[in-house]
């Protein structure tokens, strides 16, 4: 397909961008290159691998641009479509994310939520989870009906997939912020994996509806009241993976405990299965024959394949990637902010929200 060129209209990115001549306008997404642990690796390398296999994107890395620079000059990509945008300042995950707003005003999240807020499409961060909420909702806003935005985790399952929601943006919650976490959740399950009728759980250390704190019993109340959502009541830890739920409400606290605890037991029941068999010969052979279908369970039960977590309930597409990322985490969480901004999930969000008379 041809291309044609336009020179970009904010002066403070240099370069050409791409347009199809067909009208198809290049989907604009912002990486913060000082993000992940390892950065700027993981994100200068999954950029290049996305690129190869989208092509009507562009990329813009907001980081150091020496730094960056000096690391591109290795890799062969399409410098038409991977651009660099300065930012001096790296928030740190120790640091606090008010200070951090207040302070380091060159920082790679602030000047990635201001080319979100004039241009990009999307803005894709490994970095502080606080501080990448507390951004968004200063720079970008929150959709009008939502109290509170949530960040909306993917866990993957011998099942399906399991939607976790808050997984970490939202430390205390009220039970009206549940009781949106599980209308976002819902909408997001229809979206997303095309469930017509989402079963929507509520996490707490028993089926029954005295179990409990005060937050999950009241919450269980607000839910029941709302006829419009499959409620299947509590459900506890050990339904998250057993595929009979689609969404698992709770507060941010309790679901980065959860979702972190998952992944720590898909990395032990890996490095478990690698020692066993390193330690039989029996074993070794049998790998053989099993190997194609490990090796598809292993995809299935990946969090990278996912790659991010969009922030739920801000104006414009804001998505947590997680802070061990490598370079095919990025790549995939590019990937999927990809499709995410291609089917204008944002918008059918807040469509849905509007026609919901959410606070009752």
């Amino acid at each position: 397909m041809k291309m044609k060129y336009f020179h970009m209209k904010n002066q403070s990115v240099t370069g050409w961008g791409l347009i199809f001549e067909r009208g198809t306008i290049m989907k604009k997404i912002a990486l913060d290159a000082l993000g992940s642990d390892k950065r700027p690796n993981p994100e200068i390398l999954g950029a290049i691998k996305a690129l190869r296999e989208n092509d009507d994107i562009l990329i813009y890395l907001i980081g150091k641009e020496e730094i960056l620079h000096n690391k591109l000059r290795k890799f062969q990509y399409d410098t038409r479509r991977l651009k660099i945008i300065n930012a001096d300042q790296e928030v740190r995950m120790s640091e606090s994310p008010t200070k951090a707003l207040r302070e380091k005003k060159n920082s790679s999240i602030k000047i990635g939520m201001d080319f979100l807020k004039k241009e990009a499409d999307a803005f894709i961060s490994a970095g502080n989870t606080g501080a990448l909420m507390t951004h968004a909702l200063m720079q970008i806003g929150r959709i009008k009906e939502i109290k509170r935005p949530a960040i909306s985790t993917i866990i993957p399952t011998p099942y399906g997939e399991t939607i976790l929601i808050d997984s970490g943006a939202n430390a205390d919650a009220k039970p009206i912020h549940l009781l949106q976490f599980a209308i976002m959740g819902e909408i997001y399950a229809k979206i997303v994996f095309n469930k017509k009728n989402p079963k929507i759980g509520l996490l707490s250390n028993g089926e029954e509806e005295k179990k409990g704190n005060k937050l999950t019993k009241e919450t269980n109340k607000l839910l029941k009241k709302h006829s419009k959502l499959n409620f299947i009541g509590n459900v506890e830890g050990r339904d998250i993976l057993s595929g009979e739920v689609d969404v698992v409400v709770c507060d941010g606290f309790t679901g980065n405990i959860v979702l972190k605890t998952v992944e720590s037991i898909f990395k032990f029941i890996f490095k478990i299965f690698k020692t066993e068999i390193a330690n039989h010969l029996l074993a070794k052979i049998g790998l053989l024959l099993l190997k194609p279908s490990l090796k598809r369970l292993l995809k299935k039960m990946d969090y990278s394949e996912f790659g991010s977590a969009p922030l739920l309930g801000i104006k414009k597409p804001v998505l947590v990637a997680h802070g061990t990322s490598d370079e095919k985490a990025i790549k995939n969480s590019i990937n999927f902010t990809y499709k995410y901004i291609s089917e204008d999930f944002s918008k059918m969000l807040h469509e849905e929200i509007k026609d919901l008379d959410i606070d009752k």
